[in-house]
């Protein structure tokens, strides 16, 4: 449903064809593939139309209405449809104009109700919430009739020039300087848009996180420094540009372990606080000792946290993830394995062991050599399914991984005798990863498979990461923002009463739910009319989700942070984990909707500016006491990239060459908690909840509270 498409009509009414056209009849009368009569044929009609949620069939205009601007098709007819659904217009027609050479505009002209005359703003900002950005007319003229020729058709020719009254204003000035114009370069080119006014606003152009991400680095590129902070809490162009000449990197100190080293020393350690005596046993645990220790440094916020739940877990391990693979040939599985140690050759991160014994924090240890275990499994021939037995010998919830040793991947295979192909399972522990290192670990196996992998850029050291998290902003500043936030919160906020927020990932239901095409093709209008994240729109459903079920306006959740936009240049290219997980308040139904959207963003924009603070010390500015959680449902909104190849991917099934994905899983500590893959057309929504709650049926809430709030806005 949503797509559109030519109507052909098909049964007995369809005639053989036009009387002595055969020209046409050949484009016209097909052979009809559905029909079970020899000779059956169907009249392939020129008229456009999608299917309806309902099951009704609309109508959209013909097919030779078809246009082409800028690099986009476009349906005149559906423009047309939508625009005489619009309150206050009878009848409407678009076409496509060129008063100037080289500059084509879409031109509405419109009939009015009544003698009524549509603003040409009003009327814009209606299809917005229908039509994607590159659909709306650029001017919209009222007219008491439309232009006929002699036999009563619409005379196009006729149509008057639009005046400057017809054109919808969106108060557009130029680029100013040199800093403005180059900005605006990079923002045409990352957001796909025409232009860029510099009142223009990132979000209201299409922009997400993931772009800011790639904005900033681009920025770098190019010799200009980026405030994320302006970003997010003022995005338009000329305030990023005046921010521009402002830098918010820390300066990340320098490695000083030489290759030839014969005894680390704390100088030798900028990111890591640790005795001589400390140093020496952790460099003891090394195999191979101080020849084979590239770095030592501390964990980042998140990391400590799973760190803490290895450590609470008796048995298995909430945050080691599986992927299932199958592979063609043994060849294949040998491939792979090759190419994916050359990945690990290539990134610190893939070759860091944890340390945390007798020391007063722990530290990662990056080696400088790491080989991936790979072992064969015997399946037994009497208990079916290879791969269902590889996944449970494996399974998470049972085993644990030696956190000591690098790297912090382990590959275990058997051949499948009923198809001779080889299955193996990939474990990795989510220290090391993140769904953006996911996928850009599994686009570097693939280049170096397919013989491309010394054309692929220098690797990112995760240590960059490290110092921007723990030098760029000051614990000071920290508490600060979160006593603001969260001081005067002094009760939990537990869904379903469930407060348990030290699970280990078992006992727990998962469900699926793509949202309504439809549905989410207004959301998305709505973020760009609004000037807002689609993740604001979601924050917003999430809030009242959680509240609905926790008896609450004024909710508090756990929201992933990306944790890039403040990680330094190459952030956008870094293997590591880097996401973290920091509470936001949200006032649900204390305000009206639109204003209750644009709080939510201000919320977010600004909790960007500490992504890298401990969620520790934001607890400990609510007035809830320990250890009673401040919240116990958690959100991640995530960017998915179409076709992506991550070799974690749960629930779906992808194909490389020779290899396929069948499936991975991957679990958290928290009782309730909601992923929405944006996936940039839709949307999908994922609820693990414990056992009991069910799933599915969160899952069917948001939808609904999705849909709610697209009713409201």
């Amino acid at each position: 449903p949503g797509a559109v498409g030519e109507l052909y009509v098909g049964g007995a009414g369809v005639a053989r064809g036009y009387l002595n056209r055969d020209e046409l009849n050949t484009t016209r009368f097909l052979d009809d593939p559905f029909a079970s009569a020899p000779g059956a044929r169907m009249y392939r009609s020129g008229d456009l139309g999608r299917w309806l949620p309902d099951g009704s069939l609309e109508y959209l205009g013909r097919n030779d209405e078809q246009v082409k601007i800028r690099g986009f098709r476009i349906e005149l007819g559906e423009i047309e449809a939508r625009l005489s659904a619009c309150e206050g217009v009878r009848d409407a027609v678009v076409v496509v104009r060129e008063d100037e050479p080289g500059d084509q505009r879409l031109v509405a002209y419109v009939i009015g109700t009544a003698g009524q005359e549509p603003d040409a703003t009003w009327l814009r900002e209606q299809l917005r919430l229908s039509l994607a950005e590159h659909m709306l007319p650029s001017a919209f003229v009222s007219l008491e009739a439309f232009p006929l020729t002699a036999n009563g058709k619409l005379d196009r020719k006729a149509l008057p020039v639009p005046t400057a009254d017809a054109f919808a204003r969106s108060q557009y000035e130029a680029p100013e300087g040199l800093v403005e114009t180059r900005l605006a370069t990079l923002w045409v080119e990352l957001l796909g848009v025409e232009q860029v006014g510099r009142h223009d606003q990132f979000f209201e152009l299409g922009g997400h996180s993931m772009l800011a991400v790639k904005l900033i680095e681009r920025m770098r590129d190019i010799g200009l420094n980026a405030d994320v902070r302006v970003l997010f809490g003022q995005p338009t162009l000329a305030s990023l540009a005046a921010a521009s000449g402002k830098t918010t990197d820390v300066q990340v100190p320098a490695s000083r372990i030489p290759a030839d080293c014969q005894r680390i020393t704390p100088n030798m350690l900028p990111l890591a606080r640790l005795s001589q005596a400390q140093i020496d046993r952790v460099v003891a645990a090394v195999p191979g000792g101080v020849s084979n220790v590239q770095d030592i440094y501390g964990l980042v916020p998140l990391q400590e946290g799973i760190l803490y739940h290895h450590l609470s877990s008796g048995e298995g391990d909430p945050y080691l993830l599986q992927a299932l693979l199958r592979f063609n040939s043994f060849e294949q599985l040998l491939d792979f394995t090759e190419a994916l140690q050359q990945v690990i050759d290539r990134h610190d991160i893939l070759r860091t062991a944890v340390a945390w014994e007798e020391l007063d924090e722990p530290v990662q240890v990056v080696w400088r050599q790491a080989r991936l275990r790979v072992e064969a499994f015997l399946p037994h021939p009497d208990q079916g399914d290879v791969a269902a037995q590889l996944q449970a010998q494996f399974d998470p919830r049972r085993i644990r991984m030696d956190l000591h040793q690098a790297p912090m991947m382990r590959l275990h295979y058997a051949e499948d005798p009923a198809d001779h192909s080889w299955v193996a399972v990939l474990l990795f522990h989510h220290l090391i990863d993140d769904a953006t290192s996911l996928a850009l670990l599994g686009a570097e196996i693939e280049a170096f498979r397919q013989g491309r992998g010394e054309g692929l850029p220098a690797s990112v050291p995760y240590r960059n990461h490290v110092a921007q998290a723990r030098l760029s902003v000051s614990r000071e500043d920290h508490e600060a923002f979160f006593r603001e936030m969260l001081a005067d919160v002094d009760e939990p906020t537990l869904p379903f009463g469930l407060q348990d927020v030290q699970g280990d990932g078992s006992g727990v239901d998962e469900a699926l739910l793509p949202v309504a095409l439809e549905l989410a093709q207004r959301l998305r209008a709505h973020a760009r009319r609004l000037g807002v994240s689609n993740a604001s729109l979601h924050h917003l459903a999430w809030a009242q989700v959680v509240g609905r079920l926790s008896g609450r306006q004024d909710v508090v959740f756990g929201t992933v942070l990306m944790g890039r936009l403040l990680s330094g240049q190459g952030a956008e290219r870094a293997l590591g984990m880097f996401i973290n997980t920091l509470p936001l308040r949200v006032a649900a139904g204390e305000q009206g909707i639109q204003a209750a959207v644009r709080t939510t963003h201000a919320r977010l924009a600004a909790l960007v500016s500490h992504e890298h603070a401990p969620l520790s010390l934001a607890q400990g500015c609510s007035g809830v006491a320990a250890p009673t959680p401040l919240f116990s449902a958690l959100m991640n909104y995530r960017h998915v990239a179409v076709g992506a190849q991550a070799p974690q991917d749960a629930g779906q099934t992808r194909t490389w060459a020779g290899v396929e994905v069948l499936g991975g899983e991957e679990r958290t500590n928290y009782p309730l908690s909601l992923s929405v893959d944006d996936l940039g057309d839709s949307f999908g929504l994922t609820v693990q909840a414990v056992t009991g709650i069910g799933a599915r049926r969160i899952c069917g809430y948001m939808h609904t509270v999705l849909e709610q709030l697209a009713d409201a806005l």
